[in-house]
C-alpha cells in the first residue's frame, strides 16, 4: 500500500515510519529535514520516499495545493495540520481518490475535563486557539464522512514523549532538568494548590501504533476519532514521589497556592504550568481498544524511565 506521511520526522513520525515501512508498504514522507530526529536513521529509513519542503512556505505561496494534487498515494496520514485552512486544502486534494485520510489531533481539543476519564463523544471545550483548530479540523473532517463518505479518522493524542523527548515534568512544566535534578537530590519542589492535577502522557509509538491499527482496522476507524494516550493519567503528585523514588529518595515537596507558584518558577513555567492546572487531562482509551485493538506499550511511569535515562546516558542530568 502506498503511505503519504506529512510531518513524518518528529516524535511520533519518527516511530511511525519504520512501522509502516517493516510492514511491507511504500511510505514518502513530507518534512523540510530529510532525517528522523529520535530514531535510528539506518534502520527502515532508507527505504523511504523523501520529499523534502517546507509546508508552511508552500501554503502561503500556493505550491502545496499543486503539490499534494500530484501525489498518488492509498493513504494520507497528516501528523502536521493545525487549523482549518490546512485541512480544506488537504480536503480538496485528495477527496475522491484516498482508501483512507488519518488526521492527527489533540487532546487539547477536548478542554478542562469535567468528567473523567474523558470519553470521545464528550463535548469539546476547548480553551486556546491550538486546541480551537484541532476541533474545527475534527468536526470538518467528521461532517464531510458523515455528507459524501471522505474516508477520514481523527487520532488525538495526549502530551506525547519519548526517549528523547522529555515529558511534561512532575511539575507540569518543561523546565528541562530542573525538576528531576532537585527530586533526584531531594532539593524542594513545589506543587500548585494540593498536586492533585492530573496530566496525561503518552508515548509517540504508542501513538504510532494507534495510526498502523486505524489503517489496518479501516471499517472500524472510518468516521471516527480516538484518544491515543498511556493507560492511565498521573497526578503532579504521584509523579514527583515516583519520580524521587527512581533514584531512592522520598519527594520533598511543597505545596502552595497556584497563584504563588510564579515566586518558585520562572515565567513562562508559570503559563505552562497554569494551562496543564487547567486542563487536568485524564482520558480514556476503552474505545479504541475495543474498536482497534489498542494496547499502549508505555505506562506513564514507564516513559518517565525511559526519559531520565537518556538524560543520564546524554550527561544532561549530571547527578555528580
Amino acid at each position: 500500500m502506498k503511505i503519504l506521511v506529512i510531518g513524518g520526522t518528529g516524535t511520533v513520525g519518527s516511530h511511525l515510519v519504520p512501522r509502516l515501512v517493516q510492514g511491507g508498504h511504500e511510505v514518502s514522507v513530507i518534512s523540510r529535514r530529510p532525517k528522523p530526529y529520535y530514531t535510528n536513521p539506518d534502520i527502515a529509513w532508507p527505504a523511504v520516499n523523501w520529499i523534502s519542503t517546507d509546508r508552511g512556505e508552500e501554503t502561503a505561496n500556493g505550491e502545496w495545493a499543486k503539490r499534494m494534487a500530484d501525489i498518488e498515494t492509498d493513504v494520507v496520514m497528516d501528523l502536521l495540520c493545525y487549523n482549518g485552512e490546512q485541512n480544506s486544502i488537504m480536503y480538496e486534494a485528495f477527496k475522491g481518490r484516498v482508501q483512507h485520510f488519518i488526521n492527527c489531533g489533540s487532546i487539547w481539543a477536548y478542554g478542562p475535563s469535567e468528567r473523567a476519564p474523558y470519553e470521545e463523544h464528550f463535548p469539546r471545550k476547548p480553551i486556546d486557539s491550538y486546541g480551537g483548530g484541532k476541533v474545527e479540523i475534527e468536526t470538518f473532517l467528521m461532517k464531510k464522512f458523515q455528507e459524501e463518505g471522505f474516508p477520514a479518522t481523527v487520532i488525538h493524542p495526549g502530551h506525547i514523549c519519548a526517549r528523547k523527548v522529555l515529558p511534561i515534568d512532575p511539575q507540569g512544566s518543561r523546565d528541562g532538568v530542573g525538576v528531576y535534578e532537585k527530586l533526584a537530590t531531594g532539593k524542594t519542589v513545589h506543587l500548585p494548590d494540593l498536586g492533585l492535577a492530573t496530566l496525561h502522557h503518552v508515548h509517540g509509538d504508542d501513538v504510532a501504533q494507534m495510526f498502523e491499527l486505524a489503517m489496518l482496522h479501516r471499517e472500524q476507524a472510518l468516521g471516527q476519532s480516538f484518544s491515543a494516550v498511556a493507560p492511565y493519567a498521573m497526578s503532579l503528585l504521584g509523579l514527583t514521589r515516583f519520580v524521587a523514588a527512581l533514584f531512592g529518595k522520598e519527594a520533598n515537596v511543597e505545596l502552595v497556592p497556584f497563584q504563588a507558584m510564579g515566586e518558585h518558577v520562572s515565567e513562562q513555567s508559570f503559563d505552562i504550568i497554569r494551562q496543564h492546572i487547567i486542563m487536568s487531562l485524564c482520558v480514556s482509551i476503552d474505545k479504541a481498544k475495543r474498536l482497534l485493538g489498542y494496547a499502549p506499550r508505555y505506562t506513564t511511569e514507564q516513559i518517565f524511565v525511559e526519559a531520565i535515562d537518556y538524560l543520564l546516558e546524554s550527561g544532561q542530568l549530571d547527578l555528580q
